[in-house]
């Protein structure tokens, strides 16, 4: 198909914390955008996260209806220009549907901590394979952490009248084209899911046996760049997208963000610093980036994205803001900049290695490291709120190439080069400082908004503009700035690295074992 710069790509991208439209001319730019701010979740008990999930179809309407409310988008008659339409959301968020289509219950998000006290034991013959291979810790957790099982445990009547399990993004699917269908790219979380062959499980799967699903309460799986279906006339009168156009599949957020950072080589990391902090490689192959913690699925498709998590990784940052940088949030707003810039003044306040202050970033602990909690040690009377901010900082890019290390040993592959998005990628202090560490080139794209352009791309090539997704990649995506390392800083952080960071887990992971002990924290 031809292209011409009046055809536009409306890119729909419900993070956690903000849901964002953007039209993305077909040279990867940003043309126009609206974003709302999202309550991110309400808790009714200790640990629990949980949104209506009509919430969030009204703030998409909501977001969209705004867009086109805006001068440029009206003057430039954008909204008529717009061809295709892409959805890329948050990971792991699971809601509840019955026979009519309507929610059950408030939407469970991924940053939900609630277990499953109940589960009944599996089969013996999985429960004797999972000895064999040392998983059974791991399948268990798999378990409790299953939001399916929690919900038939404690609200069986709840459950029996779910239709549809779907994941946000399977919901929001549903809300536009009123049909139950999902990207593969999108399925991450606790489903009857085979990641090796990107489709449900087969019938002999453990996972049928762990979970309490069955086919039917799950959507028709369409492969990224794929039709998912066509914009219905009661979704067009919401959010005001023109009725017909087509739906395209994207994938998740992280995954987007790899693709829309055009990472196609596993040399080339994606690194992520969003609410959780990433690190991901493209590969073609099946990689493991740890030992049974399976690679997710790729916007590119039939590919895998190989990734270590930091579970709320530029969260952080966020509860560092809140707790301690309010002085600066409000002086950016006297002063019309971004708080950004400020911090990054803080940064700069404190040299590199943050005068021994060091931070492990576990605030909330992952599947491989369920009692760790986080930890900063180092303190001295010489420390003020800047140092605890770098350190913050320090240790998520430890922690990030912790991983790069692991995935390098699994893909067989050295990274050469770092793809920074997210949030954390607009501070020039951040970027620095993950060369730095890293001691490689940290590249910024030419748009903060990667995830919405990778999903972009997923239409782009979907609708024929493109022969594949390395043209796309191509014509769509660029890189804005280098950051090369400082190798005097490189000395520093690789001693304080390999000689400090490193052993911390391991020395401490005793004491978080008797803190747990104790307090039953983290469960």
């Amino acid at each position: 198909m031809s292209k011409t710069l009046n055809e536009l790509i409306l890119s729909i991208d419900n993070g956690t914390q903000s849901i964002r439209v953007l039209l993305f001319d077909l040279n990867g730019n940003v043309v126009a955008k609206n974003k709302i701010e999202l309550e991110a979740y309400f808790s009714s008990q200790p640990g629990w996260a949980e949104q209506q999930a009509d919430y969030f179809w009204q703030k998409l309407a909501e977001c969209c209806q705004q867009l086109w409310q805006q001068p440029e988008v009206i003057k430039n008659h954008w909204r008529e220009k717009i061809v295709a339409v892409t959805l890329t959301t948050q990971r792991g968020t699971v809601i509840n549907l019955d026979v009519d289509g309507k929610p059950l219950r408030p939407a469970i998000l991924w940053l939900d901590q609630r277990l499953a006290e109940k589960n009944q034991p599996m089969k013996w013959y999985w429960r004797w394979l999972f000895k064999l291979i040392r998983q059974s810790s791991a399948v268990e957790y798999f378990r409790r952490k299953a939001q399916a099982n929690w919900i038939a445990q404690e609200q069986p009547e709840l459950w029996q009248k779910t239709k549809k399990f779907l994941l946000l993004s399977g919901f929001l699917t549903f809300k536009l084209i009123d049909e139950y269908k999902d990207s593969i790219g999108s399925c991450v979380g606790y489903l009857p899911f085979d990641y090796k062959k990107q489709q449900w499980a087969a019938k002999s799967d453990w996972k049928w046996n762990a979970l309490p699903l069955n086919l039917d309460m799950l959507p028709q799986l369409v492969k990224p760049g794929e039709l998912l279906g066509n914009i219905t006339q009661a979704a067009a009168e919401l959010t005001g997208i023109s009725q017909g156009l087509p739906l395209i599949a994207s994938a998740s957020d992280k995954a987007c963000e790899v693709l829309g950072s055009g990472c196609f080589e596993p040399t080339s990391a994606s690194l992520s610093y969003g609410t959780t902090a990433t690190i991901n490689t493209n590969n073609s192959a099946y990689v493991e980036p740890q030992a049974f913690i399976p690679p997710y699925p790729s916007a590119i498709p039939d590919q895998y994205n190989s990734e270590v998590m930091i579970y709320r990784g530029f969260w952080m940052v966020s509860w560092f803001k809140r707790q301690f940088g309010q002085r600066e949030m409000l002086k950016a707003k006297e002063l019309g900049v971004t708080a950004e810039s400020l911090f990054d003044e803080l940064v700069n306040q404190v040299p590199p290695g943050s005068m021994g202050l060091m931070l492990q970033p576990y605030w909330s602990p992952g599947i491989k490291n369920l009692e760790a909690k986080g930890a900063i040690l180092g303190f001295g009377d010489v420390h003020t709120r800047a140092h605890i901010y770098r350190s913050i900082l320090e240790g998520l890019a430890y922690a990030l190439r912790e991983g790069k290390e692991s995935l390098e040993k699994r893909q067989g592959q050295k990274i050469t080069r770092l793809i920074v998005s997210g949030g954390g990628s607009q501070s020039d202090a951040a970027m620095q400082l993950t060369a730095d560490i890293f001691n490689l080139p940290a590249f910024r794209p030419h748009t903060f908004e990667t995830s919405g352009l990778g999903a972009a791309i997923n239409a782009a090539v979907g609708m024929g503009y493109f022969n594949d997704y390395e043209q796309a990649a191509r014509a769509m995506t660029r890189l804005e700035k280098n950051f090369l390392p400082d190798q005097k800083n490189v000395q520093l952080y690789d001693q304080l690295y390999q000689k400090v960071y490193r052993k911390m887990y391991r020395q401490l992971k005793p004491i978080y074992q008797q803190i747990k002990n104790i307090t039953g924290y983290p469960e």
